[in-house]
């Protein structure tokens, strides 16, 4: 990237879109993690689309519950869940008030805030891996269940928060099926990312966990 990230924060009206508009458009944004460790900016390379109760992939296909509540809105906040029993993964709640969508952040490129992240993603032997699939991007951002609900647009003292950052040209983004996404929601193309850029995670397809006897 020869140009300067573009450091003008994205309003509300940014994410009260369609899920499908917000997703591909997220692209290049510089995520912004604040804590009193330090601070991390991310510029997003990959992203998924779900789109709440007309979407058999997402967490509010089946309506509201006390998890998945955040994603009926407002715009802009942060909704995380925990999975496997070990992982957290991050979304964008988007689309108006009261209609359940969200884009999970699959994957970005550390750009501040290096060494922060490599305090707790030791494992990963270079750069370009530190935030490489949604558990791993959660990981390096230190990003738990006390995010969840965070307004991204409340300011400079959010812990989280997105700046205009550097969007690709158009001709850049691709899009395919969702990683690790089975049934009726399976055939949807609604994961967007960056060609060729090496902080992309690798696609997976859905494989059914076995039940334990």
């Amino acid at each position: 990237m020869s140009e300067s990230p573009d450091r003008t924060p994205l309003p509300r009206a940014f994410f009260d879109r369609p899920v499908l508009e917000v997703a591909p458009d997220l692209l290049g944004r510089t995520l912004v993690r604040t804590s009193p460790t330090g601070r991390i900016e991310l510029r997003l390379t990959e992203v998924e689309a779900y789109a709440g109760e007309i979407d058999p992939g997402s967490h509010a296909f089946r309506g509201r519950t006390a998890r998945n509540a955040v994603m009926f809105g407002p715009p802009g906040h942060a909704y995380v869940y925990f999975t496997y029993g070990m992982w957290h993964c991050l979304n964008l709640v988007c689309g108006p008030e009261g209609r359940a969508s969200g884009v999970l952040l699959r994957a970005g490129r550390v750009l501040t805030g290096v060494e922060e992240a490599r305090t707790r993603r030791l494992s990963a032997r270079y750069d370009t891996e530190l935030a490489k699939g949604p558990a791993r991007l959660a990981t390096a951002l230190d990003v738990s269940l006390s995010l969840n609900g965070t307004d991204t647009c409340a300011g400079p003292d959010s812990p989280l928060s997105l700046l205009t950052g550097t969007p690709p040209a158009p001709d850049q983004v691709r899009n395919g099926p969702r990683t690790g996404v089975g049934g009726d929601g399976a055939p949807h193309p609604w994961r967007f990312w960056i060609d060729e850029d090496p902080t992309v995670s690798p696609y997976r397809a859905h494989a059914p966990r076995k039940r334990s006897s």
